[in-house]
């Protein structure tokens, strides 16, 4: 399935959702205390050039999820909007648990 955005009078740009659906987990997975992408971790939803995303995550143990979950939006926000001409709308992150350290004793939590 493709996405068509105008760009000028002369062509049109297409996107394929796979294209949009890579740099949104790509700017997810470089913030800082995000363990995992959880299930399908990305749900992207397009109307006209507005792009709505929501993201399922674990978080590292130990980290501020409010502040992973603010660093998340604005990554996703500036990477869709300066890797495409589409605008961000939306952006959900949906934080469902958290990863502890293999290396850590846990047992006393």
């Amino acid at each position: 399935m493709k996405n068509l955005i105008n760009i000028d009078s002369d062509g049109d740009v297409t996107y394929g959702n796979h294209v949009l659906l890579s740099i949104v987990k790509l700017a997810t997975q470089e913030i800082s205390g995000v363990g995992s992408l959880q299930g399908k971790g990305v749900r992207m939803d397009v109307v006209g050039n507005v792009v709505n995303v929501s993201v399922s995550i674990n978080v590292n143990y130990g980290v501020s999820c409010a502040d992973v979950a603010f660093r998340i939006q604005n990554n996703i926000k500036r990477s869709i909007e300066t890797s495409t001409a589409y605008k961000a709308g939306k952006i959900n992150v949906n934080i469902l648990g958290v990863d502890f350290d293999k290396n850590k004793d846990t047992s006393t939590l």
